[in-house]
């Protein structure tokens, strides 16, 4: 297709970037809903279950559709970044100015994110640096303090954040995290144990923050790239370069896709599809017009930090639990099937916390950091 059919007068507002941020605070919701687990369940031992298997993290080296859902959020931040600084600076809004607001949202990210860890399930109070706000307050300060560079600068910068990365896993040698890429033995586990005095279970780790920065820049360029009217040539080329590297890197025994430590190869692999995703659904959604429908996801993407601290602190300690007794009591009664009320109370759950943000957006409600 012609580089020159992708270039309209991108509207202030984006209406694929309100689906991208839409769907992917649906997929979130219907996650913490339990929907996934029951469908694993189900489905466990069939044909389809490997199907189902990219609804769940890959448990260590390699890349399934679920491992795109962070970093995706990450990239889609960096995009509205650049709307929103680009409309800010237009209308004379000094940089220290933009710097404070960034600074304050970024405080707010990280008290989001802490809060969401704080308590623990014996009731003690934890601290923990897992969680996805945790990590997006510092790649949004990141993106912001160098979104005036030129967009060479910007890559070129990515590309030392990248190799910085494999310099700490590689190099540190830290006398039983000297493994780079081994669960619990990498550098980041290392780091765990000094900021949190813990090492996660699953094998995330804090320092993911650094790597994923990457994805944030390159959010803010393809941004800036559609806000100069630039071809998304550009976008779809550097999407197919960050698959070629990022697996190319895996498939050479270099460095591993591992998602839970947020390697080298891993970032560039789900950069790629992240720059991918945006240039079809802006040629989808922006370009040829296909706009019918899309209400149902950005009604949700409208409020994502109200829905995501609703799912992730009310929902998981109260709310999906309570609507479970009344769901599965009043089906009980009805005799239906274990997995057919299970997955109905999902649903259930997930159609309460849409209505909630459609609420919200009725009444103009919008929940900013």
């Amino acid at each position: 297709m012609p580089a020159a059919t992708l270039q309209p007068n991108p509207p202030i507002r984006l209406l694929s970037l309100d689906f991208l941020r839409g769907f992917i605070m649906v997929m979130l919701a219907l996650e913490a809903s339990g929907l996934y687990e029951h469908i694993d369940e189900l489905t466990r031992g069939s044909a389809i279950n490997p199907i189902v298997q990219q609804l769940f993290h890959h448990p260590w080296n390699g890349l399934r559709f679920w491992d795109l859902i962070q970093p995706g959020f990450m990239f889609i931040a960096g995009t509205a970044m650049a709307f929103s600084l680009d409309k800010q600076f237009k209308h004379g809004v000094p940089w220290k100015d933009a710097f404070i607001k960034v600074l304050k949202r970024s405080g707010w990210l990280f008290f989001w994110g802490v809060l969401n860890y704080a308590v623990a399930k014996d009731g003690s109070l934890s601290f923990k640096l897992w969680n996805v706000l945790t990590q997006l307050s510092f790649t949004t300060l990141v993106a912001f303090l160098v979104f005036q560079w030129s967009n060479r600068n910007q890559v070129l910068f990515c590309v030392f954040i990248l190799l910085l990365t494999e310099a700490l896993y590689r190099f540190t040698g830290v006398p039983g995290f000297d493994k780079p890429f081994t669960d619990q033995q990498n550098f980041g586990n290392y780091v765990d144990l000094l900021l949190m005095n813990q090492i996660s279970s699953g094998g995330w780790v804090a320092i993911n923050c650094i790597p994923t920065s990457v994805h944030t820049i390159a959010g803010a360029v393809a941004g800036r790239i559609l806000l100069n009217k630039q071809p998304v040539k550009w976008i779809i080329i550097a999407g197919l370069i960050s698959l070629a590297a990022g697996y190319g890197l895996d498939l050479a025994g270099i460095t591993p896709i591992i998602k839970r430590i947020s390697t080298s190869s891993f970032t560039l692999a789900s950069l790629g599809w992240c720059l991918l995703g945006l240039a079809l659904v802006y040629w989808w959604i922006d370009v040829r017009k296909h706009t019918r429908h899309l209400k149902f996801f950005t009604i949700v993407g409208m409020n994502s930090l109200f829905i995501y601290i609703f799912f992730e602190i009310v929902g998981s300690r109260w709310f999906n639990e309570y609507v479970g007794h009344i769901t599965n009591g009043l089906m009980e009664m009805a005799s239906l099937p274990h997995g057919f009320m299970m997955i109905t109370t999902s649903l259930c759950i997930f159609a309460l916390e849409w209505y909630f943000c459609y609420f919200l957006y009725k009444k103009k409600i919008f929940f900013r950091a």
